[in-house]
């Protein structure tokens, strides 16, 4: 879905059959000034997404002017953006704006703790899909705003061989075998990811071959260093579950290559954001 998809969705969930608060009470015509305030320290995220629904929603009934960016390091008492003409315009487009941005700063102010966190080593902070659903596409972005990558968008762009995959398929090898023969067969270019829960499939993994990353699912740091050593460049590896702000960094200097977390689109607090119109 394009973006545009998703914000005429937002304001028809929160619209239905109209705004009676203000075609009650607010002229047709009246026009007014309104600008984002921000509350708390934080990244500031959404800002072109903000920009774009009042494109994509109020055409030009509205102007839009910017004086933060997106990735910035933003303040309580900062004022990001200023849009101004109707009234009404601005009033019903409000909330959403809101709700993306407010969301959207919290996993970039999230994902650049971690970031921080990992910084002098080589290990690259990831996503999941765990993600809010219909708003995975602006969480990811978030992610990418506060300097984290994206792992999949969806089921679709990677071939991910996780437990469950593996023990229905009858075992990490069958699992490779058959996976290789569908990709042939219908001429895809995926990159293949196994998840591993101990260092025996490790082992079995690079037996099979064919793996380009391997998940190395609820490891210690211990075994992640000696999973890591025993790898040795053969395929990209990347660490999983359990992994905290608090012991991110140690997992980190293990030399793993990715780090990947939910909490960052899933545990994360929204920044705190209002919209003052004048």
């Amino acid at each position: 879905m394009k973006p545009e998809e998703y914000y005429r969705m937002w304001l028809a969930e929160d619209l239905g059959p109209g705004d009676y608060s203000s075609l009650s009470c607010i002229k047709p015509g009246q026009q007014s000034k309104a600008v984002l305030k921000v509350k708390e320290n934080g990244v500031m995220a959404g800002l072109e997404a903000a920009e774009s629904i009042y494109k994509t929603i109020c055409g030009d009934k509205v102007s839009f002017d910017v004086f933060k960016n997106d990735g910035e390091e933003v303040s309580a008492g900062d004022i990001a953006f200023e849009v101004k003409g109707n009234t009404r315009e601005i009033l019903r487009t409000e909330r959403i704006v809101l709700n993306c941005m407010q969301r959207m700063s919290g996993i970039a102010t999230q994902t650049r703790k971690f970031c921080d966190a990992v910084e002098g080593t080589k290990a690259v902070i990831l996503d999941t899909r765990k993600t809010t659903p219909l708003f995975r596409y602006f969480e990811k972005w978030a992610v990418r705003i506060g300097g984290g990558q994206n792992h999949r968008m969806g089921l679709y762009d990677m071939i991910m061989l996780k437990d469950n995959h593996i023990d229905c398929a009858g075992g990490i090898a069958n699992a490779l075998l058959t996976t290789h023969r569908y990709l042939k067969e219908n001429r895809l270019s995926l990159k293949v990811e196994v998840e591993t829960r101990n260092m025996e499939e490790v082992r079995q993994v690079l037996d099979a071959g064919g793996a380009d990353r391997i998940m190395l699912d609820n490891f210690t740091p211990e075994v992640l260093s000696q999973a890591v050593e025993l790898i040795n460049g053969r395929a990209e590896t990347e660490a999983s579950g359990k992994i905290m702000l608090e012991n991110v960094r140690e997992y980190a200097l293990t030399g793993v290559d990715f780090i990947s977390t939910g909490s960052i689109t899933h545990s994360y607090k929204s920044l705190d954001l209002s919209l003052k119109i004048f």
